[in-house]
């Protein structure tokens, strides 16, 4: 992995807030991979942003990787505003947004490619699980 394109990320914090330098993280980045975000739990909020605190208070730039594209605006911005990152699951955009361009451009690995492979086994997966919950009630 290019070292350049990880620093390059990592000025990602740059984008956090826009009223306050965020200083570089002394230890990397660590990411929160979660499926999807449409809650607006405000108990959860509270708890992700404890993290952020933690996770800067650790040395690292705190990122939350969410797989589908579907998180309000104003979460990501409250997020943002907390010196969270936020990269969401859509196709377009750049490795500061977008998880399938981080982890084509940052990691190397070509994760559309991976679901358009798989799409078959895994929808498979998904309907065989789904059957199996349902024949349990």
């Amino acid at each position: 992995m290019k070292t350049s394109i990880i620093r390059s990320f990592l000025m990602y914090r740059a984008k956090l807030t826009p009223y306050h330098a965020v200083p570089a993280p002394l230890n990397g980045a660590v990411f929160e991979v979660r499926q999807g975000y449409k809650s607006k739990d405000s108990k959860r909020q509270n708890a992700d942003i404890d993290n952020i605190a933690v996770a800067w208070a650790s040395g690292y730039l705190p990122v939350f990787a969410i797989f589908s594209s579907q998180i309000d605006t104003d979460l990501v911005l409250r997020y943002r505003n907390s010196r969270g990152g936020i990269i969401v699951g859509t196709t377009s955009g750049n490795n500061q947004t977008s998880l399938f361009a981080f982890s084509k451009e940052v990691l190397g690995y070509d994760l559309s490619d991976f679901f358009h492979r798989n799409s078959e086994v895994i929808k498979s997966e998904v309907y065989s699980t789904l059957e199996i919950l349902l024949r349990a009630e």
